[in-house]
């Protein structure tokens, strides 16, 4: 056995467990979302107490899966110790986003920058297994290209799948708000308070909309101001159509303006936003078809047009390219 096959099995095994720790990791984390926040660990513990089985913590522990036990705890280790070579600044900013991502995984800054060098290490070394496994010899250059190509793929995949974890949660609540606010009118003029509307919202629907309504409800039963909930409710999503109906809701409270005559008029103004954002996006889709046309319909098209000619050029033009 080669030196050069010895080198490329142990890439291989290294690119193959990081590609599954990759795989389990973004599974645990897009269940996350609808689990509990609760302990599993101590949730397992005191449901066997109720049952009356005399277990302890260890054993617990070991009945959980291996991802819970071995691969996040390694993965989160990792993102402290990178924690020491990181800028504020940067922590913050991939904080902010993991919140207005509804925290996936409910991991922290740390962890989520250590999976883009994992998810660079895959990418990069997977292709570097490839070019030495590979029949034909590749130049260097190509090596370090491609190699390199791949490596900064990888490293900015996890951004870029928070980035669409952020845009889908954000179109998901504008769609619900048009419906959420129609039922808080219903309620507010059938005589609820705010709070109890919202509570009748949050119970009403499972979207992401409901959870933060869920949430800013939980706050204010712990003791925090309405205001500075309903506040903290529209940073945590960033979405400009929300910012505007909590600055609506917090200002006809300080004015002693009807509630019920606000939400319906910015039901309305959020219907309309809906339907600007849907006109918007379908005057986006010509200009988005354009590259799959060009790559994949056009080229489809000539050849299924130009074979047969192609064939007859040249059966014709054979004998007189063979005569010389």
């Amino acid at each position: 056995m080669t030196t050069t096959t010895i080198i490329g099995i142990i890439v291989g095994v290294v690119i193959f467990g990081g590609a599954i720790t990759l795989v389990l990791v973004g599974l645990r984390f897009s269940r996350q979302g609808q689990q509990d926040e609760s302990d599993p660990v101590m949730a397992r513990l005191a449901e066997a107490t109720q049952r009356g089985e005399s277990v302890s913590l260890e054993d617990i522990e070991l009945q959980q899966p291996f991802m819970e036990r071995v691969v996040i705890p390694v993965i989160k280790k990792f993102g402290e110790i990178s924690t020491r070579f990181t800028p504020q600044r940067l922590l913050e900013e991939t904080t902010l986003k993991l919140e207005l991502a509804g925290n996936p995984g409910r991991i922290d800054a740390a962890t989520f920058l250590a999976t883009r060098f994992v998810g660079a290490a895959v990418f990069g070394g997977l292709l570097l297994l490839i070019s030495f496994l590979s029949t034909s010899k590749w130049p260097l250059g190509r090596v370090v290209l491609v190699v390199g190509l791949f490596t900064a793929l990888g490293f900015f995949f996890p951004q870029l799948w928070l980035q669409s974890r952020i845009n889908r949660r954000q179109t998901e609540v504008r769609k619900a708000m048009p419906d959420a606010l129609d039922l808080l009118t219903i309620c507010v003029e059938a005589g609820l308070g705010f709070d109890a509307a919202m509570a009748k919202v949050s119970e009403k629907w499972e979207n992401e909309l409901s959870i933060m309504f869920g949430r800013c409800i939980r706050e204010v039963q712990l003791g925090k101001p309405q205001r500075e909930a309903l506040r903290d409710m529209a940073d945590r999503l960033g979405l400009p159509e929300l910012t505007s109906f909590v600055a609506a809701v917090i200002q006809s409270q300080i004015l002693g303006v009807s509630l019920a005559k606000v939400l319906r008029i910015q039901s309305d103004q959020m219907r309309m936003k809906r339907r600007q954002f849907a006109e918007e996006l379908a005057h986006k889709a010509p200009v988005k078809m354009i590259i799959p046309m060009a790559l994949l319909t056009f080229p489809s098209i000539m050849i299924i047009l130009m074979a047969p000619a192609g064939f007859q050029i040249a059966k014709a033009f054979g004998p007189i390219a063979g005569g010389f």
